[in-house]
């Protein structure tokens, strides 16, 4: 497992258009299906393996649950899953059903999301206002799995940082843009 940081895209960047397969339902989902009728819109880089996503999971389920129809939410997996084959779309979609995901779980078969989202690690977050521009882009919170590589924390997992700039975008403000970055496993990248 390598530690990775998030790459702190540019504030104001536009959501680069996707549309991909959701795990659940097998239905292609674009960005602008996931952001419509909602304040903004949150893309999570995820995936199934990563001890960094594990710790987080449960809380990112608890997000989609109190946002739902105020922030658009989609969680991406990008994953080579010929070197991983833990974080293909069946398991995907298993851990989407056992944590109650309210929201589209889409497989980057071909890794062009991640890298048009500049995308480095699991999890990677990313918050759009209603006009698409980046407002937020950083760690969910100061928890940090004990077991990852170069310690953690075990802090409670509260997703307090995410949480703060998603209700700021509802409320129509900017998230303050001193923001840190999240921490995870690389994006597993094809060769």
């Amino acid at each position: 497992m390598s530690k990775t940081q998030s790459a702190m895209v540019e504030l104001g960047t536009v959501a680069p258009a996707f549309e991909l397969v959701d795990v659940v339902s097998g239905k292609a989902v674009g960005r602008d299906d996931v952001a419509a009728g909602t304040k903004g819109l949150l893309v999570m880089f995820i995936c199934v393996h990563c001890p960094y996503v594990q710790y987080v999971e449960q809380e990112l389920a608890r997000i989609g649950v109190d946002y739902e129809g105020r922030i658009g939410i989609a969680a991406i997996s990008s994953n080579d899953i010929l070197e991983y084959p833990q974080d293909g779309p069946e398991s995907m979609k298993e851990q989407a059903t056992r944590l109650g995901f309210r929201f589209p779980y889409l497989f980057d078969a071909t890794q062009e999301v991640a890298q048009s989202y500049e995308a480095a690690c699991t999890p990677d977050f990313f918050l759009f206002d209603g006009e698409m521009k980046l407002v937020y882009r950083g760690q969910l919170d100061d928890a940090r799995p004990q077991r990852a590589s170069g310690g953690g924390n075990d802090l409670p997992v509260t997703g307090k940082d995410l949480r703060k700039a998603m209700d700021e975008v509802i409320a129509g403000k900017r998230p303050d843009p001193n923001q840190r970055f999240s921490i995870g496993c690389n994006i597993k990248w094809k060769s």
